[in-house]
């Protein structure tokens, strides 16, 4: 094992037990039950927490620590895992110290209800930037990872590392994704799209989009109220990496991780195409 590993020495390590959690994640949802909501969300969404959850981000740790002992890292769930007390650290650090971060069920409250696009997501952090991120789609049968500076790919589950090709996204150009509290942008966009809103769009029986929508070309476009390193701003740095427009909510650049509290960047819109962005900024303009 290397002694500075590559982002993409990582990931393509971390790759078959992605695959082993997937096909966990996806045997085990038809029977799945919650556990107690985690404790200080303000909504649903954020508040879901179930069995995978727990499970997938120990299994990742334990593999982790034997393959990486010495590297940062920080799982959602990381209050309640056992295994936090045992890595150097759970923070952004120097230049060229890598953080891995987890989101072991994206979009939870979609898995509970038995929806297919919920992701596994698993980003490498510098101090300025993501180096690189891997997104895994269980009920597709499908991951996407991306490499700063060395665009975007996708693949299946049922393939190897090295089987990946180029992503191509080809997006439904008539439909946007606002993610939560940013409904209120929805009077000046739906002149011209399909405007699918999380708040008052999401159905316990119709799957709607979500932000990986971005990545399927469900959606052409996305704006979230901030964006979490560990999801968010994960599959952003993905879409930025296949060719999309990411700019915070007033069309500024990115700032950079470290600047950022919380694990968390600012509001964002991701974009296909440069008129999409203009209309999202302009709607942002209006709030």
């Amino acid at each position: 094992m290397s002694s500075s590993p590559t982002p993409g020495f990582i990931l393509a390590t971390l790759f078959p037990y992605l695959k082993v959690v997937a096909a966990y994640a996806r045997t085990l949802q038809p029977k799945i039950t919650a556990l107690p909501a985690k404790a200080q969300k303000d909504n649903l969404f954020t508040a879901a927490l179930t069995d995978a959850d727990l499970s997938i981000q120990n299994m990742i740790e334990v593999v982790l620590l034997a393959f990486f002992p010495d590297i940062r890292f920080f799982g959602e769930e990381y209050e309640q895992s056992h295994n936090t007390k045992y890595f150097r650290a759970i923070d952004l650090g120097s230049t060229g110290d890598y953080l891995v971060t987890l989101d072991p069920i994206d979009g939870t409250k979609f898995y509970l209800d038995g929806h297919g696009n919920y992701q596994i997501i698993l980003g490498i952090l510098n101090r300025d930037d993501f180096e690189g991120v891997l997104a895994i789609s269980p009920a597709q049968n499908t991951y996407y990872y991306a490499l700063g500076g060395h665009g975007a790919y996708t693949g299946s589950l049922s393939g190897d590392w090295e089987d990946s090709v180029p992503l191509e996204i080809n997006p439904r150009e008539s439909t946007i994704y606002l993610g939560l509290e940013m409904d209120k942008l929805k009077p000046f966009l739906e002149d011209r799209y399909e405007v699918i809103d999380l708040a008052n769009c999401y159905s316990t029986q119709v799957q709607i989009p979500n932000l990986n929508g971005i990545l399927t070309g469900d959606v052409c476009a996305a704006a979230v109220r901030s964006a979490q390193f560990i999801d968010a701003g994960a599959l952003a740095f993905i879409a930025r990496e296949a060719g999309y427009l990411v700019t915070t909510l007033d069309g500024s650049p990115l700032p950079p991780l470290h600047s950022c509290k919380g694990y968390r960047l600012p509001g964002l819109i991701i974009a296909a195409t440069t008129e999409v962005h203009e209309h999202l900024l302009e709607a942002a303009r209006n709030i």
